[in-house]
């Protein structure tokens, strides 16, 4: 028997990268998935692949979060998990920063994140047999150092590992089995990071460069972190809430400057 079976989860930005890993990780362990993506060939391809249901979404638009949680509990009659993991990153130092470029990445990858964490939580308390879930918010090494060259992105992703706080202590004093936490990815083989790569002079260089940030002398696979998420998701961390789950192949232990 799986670690998630019985469960039921939502999986935003699943249709590549993480989320992707996260949907067959999860799907492996016995969850029924729902995946949600702005990529709607790639999510169907996921969805296929594994068995689990594609919906379209706009993570920062709270009509469409009622929409979809709705949806997931009267197709499945319960919310267990939320991974939030859709994100974008726009590279600009902060002199560069206009307030569209701004607004941009925080509606996905902060607002969003509030409002996932919201709307599952409304489902969360009310599930049969009494309050339990677990969501696992999708932060970065950002969350934690600034990146130079990411003014908005470090911004939302040091607001997602506070907000995660917030969230866990609210939910461990009112319904005690509903918890959140955050994991936090270094440099990892994503087509995000890859696009990012892709736009510099000389990308070969710059993911190497990455790389080597990393003591492990290497970038993280999706897979890996998605099996950190798969772990806090699961009964087996069912003390673990509001806390940070680093998988940065050892990067903040030996810090380098972004």
């Amino acid at each position: 028997m799986g670690r998630l079976t019985g469960k039921v989860a939502i999986v935003t930005g699943g249709a590549s990268g993480i989320g992707a890993a996260t949907v067959r990780a999860m799907a492996h362990e016995g969850a029924r998935v729902v995946l949600t993506d702005v990529q709607d060939a790639l999510g169907e391809v996921v969805a296929r692949e594994t068995g689990s249901t594609f919906r379209h979404q706009d993570v920062a638009s709270e009509a469409g979060w009622i929409e979809l949680v709705d949806a997931v509990v009267k197709q499945h009659g319960r919310l267990d998990i939320l991974v939030n993991n859709a994100g974008i990153f726009r590279g600009a130092s902060i002199e560069d920063t206009d307030l569209d470029l701004w607004r941009a990445v925080l509606d996905v990858n902060l607002t969003g994140v509030m409002l996932g964490c919201k709307h599952a939580i409304r489902a969360m308390k009310d599930n049969p047999g009494g309050a339990c879930g677990s969501i696992v918010n999708v932060s970065s090494i950002t969350g934690f150092v600034g990146l130079a060259n990411g003014a908005a992105y470090t911004a939302s992703k040091g607001g997602v590992r506070l907000l995660t706080k917030s969230v866990a202590v609210h939910c461990a004093r009112a319904y005690g089995k509903v918890r959140c936490n955050s994991v936090h990815p270094g440099a990892i083989d994503t087509p995000m990071n890859q696009a990012a790569f892709d736009a510099s002079p000389d990308p070969a260089a710059i993911r190497a460069m990455f790389a080597g940030l990393q003591p492990i002398g290497r970038m993280t696979l999706p897979e890996e972190v998605a099996q950190a998420i798969v772990f806090l998701a699961s009964d087996d961390a069912s003390s673990v809430n509001g806390t940070e789950l680093l998988v940065d192949g050892g990067w903040l232990a030996a810090p380098n400057p972004l």
